[in-house]
């Protein structure tokens, strides 16, 4: 990364202040730097502000850096008339698509040579910026695609922010940037809304049983369908050619699962599907980024009260054993639910004994 001596970050401007603009603000408010708040929504920039995010911009302010926080599809507008006002020294965008903005951009006559697209790669299935938080950020990808045309200068000042902001910079093709995003974000969103679109109709019987599987598949299926309008739109093409694939295993799943009836060797293309889904979950990045591991679960009961999670957590701590992960599963209809704590294999049966001796409920 370079110093902050040579990208000269001292100053910034948010335009856009929903859950991502103003996580920027708060993470760049922790570290001094000063920061102006612009947005459409006059209510959602007050809100930003009274959260500690910033201050209003005027348009007078000429800030070091201008972050453009606002749809895809919106972007090279902005940066338009933000250049045409001298608003920055240099621009970057945090839009989840990079190729249409950087075309859009070229086609309007922005300046190129101040400009570097980037895209954080954090979020939540909340929006707005009362979701924001500023260590959205930590550790998470964040994608940036300087053009042949940036000047060093701008790269280093958008390298600067993100680490500011806790992310781990990745420089990437927009075009690259754009295919990747639509595997591992955009068709996933899709299909999650697929599955959750299933549970509109549902019998009150079907969601009675439903369990932490159902949550875990459409969690981010909750998220603002406006927003993932505008996302989808940009990205039309790469995401179109993953869903095309997807369908293709579940048609041949679907039709598998139809001829068992007569036929048990049907079963053959189901079973692959299932088998390729474990290779490739086995291959998303663990802990910083590092290989997946492979993780003992240890499912301990917890009363639905206030403190119960706090407590779990101290127990756990005092046998020495480290916690990779928490989960938890609420039981329908009752103060009570399941804690599952993620950690290494040979660490199980350490927690296991130390918990019991402590006076949880840990089955098994």
């Amino acid at each position: 990364m370079t110093p902050i001596e040579d990208a000269g970050i001292g100053s910034v401007v948010v335009v856009g202040t929903g859950l991502i603009g103003t996580s920027i603000a708060l993470a760049l408010r922790q570290r001094d730097v000063r920061v102006f708040l612009a947005d459409r929504d006059a209510g959602a920039v007050r809100l930003a502000r009274e959260l500690g995010a910033g201050e209003d911009w005027t348009g007078e302010q000429r800030a070091d850096l201008a972050v453009v926080a606002v749809p895809p599809q919106f972007v090279a507008q902005q940066l338009l008339d933000l250049q045409k006002r001298d608003s920055a020294r240099f621009y970057t965008d945090v839009a989840s698509v990079k190729a249409l903005p950087l075309a859009q951009a070229a086609q309007l006559g922005c300046d190129l040579t101040t400009y570097v697209a980037g895209h954080p790669l954090a979020g939540r299935e909340r929006s707005g910026p009362a979701a924001a938080r500023a260590d959205l950020f930590l550790g998470r990808p964040w994608a940036y695609c300087p053009t042949d045309e940036a000047s060093p200068r701008a790269v280093a000042a958008v390298e600067r922010l993100i680490s500011l902001c806790g992310g781990n910079a990745v420089r990437v093709d927009a075009a690259e940037h754009d295919r990747a995003v639509a595997v591992v974000s955009h068709a996933p969103h899709v299909t999650a809304a697929a599955v959750a679109a299933r549970l509109a109709e549902a019998s009150e019987t079907a969601l009675g049983l439903s369990g932490q599987g159902v949550r875990d598949v459409t969690r981010i299926a909750a998220s603002d369908p406006a927003l993932w309008t505008g996302i989808l739109e940009g990205n039309a093409l790469p995401v179109a050619e993953v869903l095309e694939a997807l369908v293709d295993d579940l048609s041949a799943a679907a039709r598998s699962l139809r001829a068992l009836a007569g036929d048990g060797a049907a079963m053959g293309q189901v079973t692959d599907l299932l088998s390729r889904g474990v290779r490739g979950t086995g291959r998303i990045p663990g802990k910083h980024g590092g290989p997946a591991r492979t993780y003992a679960v240890v499912q301990v009961l917890i009363g639905d009260r206030p403190g119960e999670l706090a407590r779990l957590v101290q127990a756990a701590g005092e046998t020495g054993v480290n916690i990779e992960d928490i989960r938890l599963e609420h039981a329908t209809g009752l103060e009570l639910g399941a804690a599952e704590l993620y950690v290494r294999p040979e660490a199980a049966e350490a927690l296991t004994h130390g918990l019991r001796e402590r006076g949880w409920q840990v089955p098994g």
